[in-house]
């Protein structure tokens, strides 16, 4: 079976865009604002956004290694780092005029490796360095700003690592694809319930390997054609158990937000690769988007085309909404207590309504970046529609 895996599904595929995935990618960025914004652990549940972010990556990933796997390589560092060093430039610049000093933190251990360890801003090969509490809790921002902002950081360092394993990984998945897809959660088993201890970072980066490794070969197995070979029923079933057993493991092992997966690493995996399989096993390659889904055109073509942008800044951007959201007490009428309690109430829908035209602010600033980084003219709002309003052909 080594070349099965890469023949007519592969090969029947017509080129483009497949909006279904397009809209996969949009729908687990929103709910990444959403669960960062409110905390809600059920969220990670009801869709595994880093799961699905990870397999439509893979799939894109197995697409562009028709090419030389170096030029390919090449190709995504690019497009992942300037939109990077411009959050690092940022980030960094904030936390030195807030008086943090690397070599002088002692959570970083002081010394010349902790401004080498800055290097990460520039190459996410480890976890970029930053402090864990910084200005004053009476501040604009709350004293562990630095620590939210850098928080979506570990994504990038390893979606770094699964492009630079790519040709590797897809050369192993077309001579042995089930024990490819598999090994992932085979490892998590060993990593992620302390069977194994690896410590520090390092450990921290070989377990987001192994949770979402799975994920990012179904990528390939959906490329490729595999999972459409599989009967739907034998599929589903087979998923479906495998996702029962995450909730049977993580209800033994809840950590302390309860059924938050991602501290739950083996629970994570098997959960994540079931919820993708069934994803990908109905992947119906929309060309348009059918129906109503129709409307969401231009916000989807949006969120694909500043993907990076959105991830890289919305955790920031939902901290900035705190201050603008404080200024409304300062309102003669907020004298009343009960005006006051209002708000209270309804804070962090406020902050839900206000981070999307930030978001929306961070995309006209700093997107083009990404333009840059793909060697394409850069756009302000890329959504996809034409001069006159008719819709550009994806």
């Amino acid at each position: 079976m080594p070349g099965s895996a890469s023949g007519s599904g592969s090969a029947s595929r017509k080129p483009g865009r497949d909006r279904y995935l397009d809209l996969l990618r949009s729908v687990a960025l929103v709910r990444v604002v959403v669960y960062h914004l409110f905390g809600w652990a059920w969220l990670t549940v009801l869709f595994p956004s880093m799961g699905v972010m990870f397999a439509l990556a893979g799939s894109l990933m197995a697409r562009s290694l028709k090419r030389p796997a170096p030029g390919v390589i090449r190709g995504r560092i690019r497009r992942l780092l300037p939109p990077m060093w411009a959050f690092g430039a940022v980030a960094l610049a904030m936390m030195f005029a807030g008086g943090w000093h690397p070599t002088e933190d002692p959570d970083l251990g002081g010394g010349t490796w902790s401004v080498v360890e800055l290097l990460n801003y520039l190459v996410p090969v480890g976890a970029p360095p930053y402090p864990w509490h910084i200005g004053s809790t009476s501040g604009l921002l709350e004293d562990t700003w630095a620590v939210q902002a850098a928080g979506p950081l570990w994504y990038l360092r390893a979606y770094l690592w699964f492009v630079i394993a790519s040709p590797l990984l897809l050369w192993a998945f077309r001579r042995a694809p089930w024990a490819t897809v598999l090994a992932p959660l085979a490892l998590t088993a060993v990593v992620g319930t302390g069977l194994v201890t690896v410590p520090g970072e390092t450990g921290n980066a070989v377990t987001d390997f192994a949770v979402y490794g799975g994920c990012w070969v179904l990528g390939f197995a959906h490329h490729d054609g595999l999972l459409q070979r599989i009967p739907r029923y034998l599929a589903v079933s087979l998923s479906s158990l495998l996702m029962a057993f995450g909730l049977w493991w993580a209800s033994g092992h809840l950590g302390p937000d309860g059924w938050d997966l991602n501290d739950i690493p083996l629970a994570q995996a098997t959960w994540s690769f079931g919820f993708v399989v069934i994803l990908l096993q109905y992947s119906p390659s929309w060309r348009e988007l059918p129906g109503r889904l129709a409307r969401w055109d231009r916000l989807i073509t949006l969120s694909n085309n500043r993907a990076v942008t959105i991830y890289l800044w919305h955790n920031l951007l939902i901290m900035a909404t705190v201050p603008i959201i404080d200024l409304g007490y300062d309102l003669p009428f907020m004298a009343d207590s009960r005006a006051s309690a209002v708000l209270d109430t309804t804070y962090n829908l406020w902050m839900f309504v206000l981070v999307w035209p930030l978001i929306g602010l961070a995309v006209l600033a700093l997107g083009w970046i990404e333009d840059l980084a793909a060697k394409r003219g850069p756009r302000l709002w890329p959504d996809g529609a034409a001069r006159g309003g008719s819709r550009r052909k994806v």
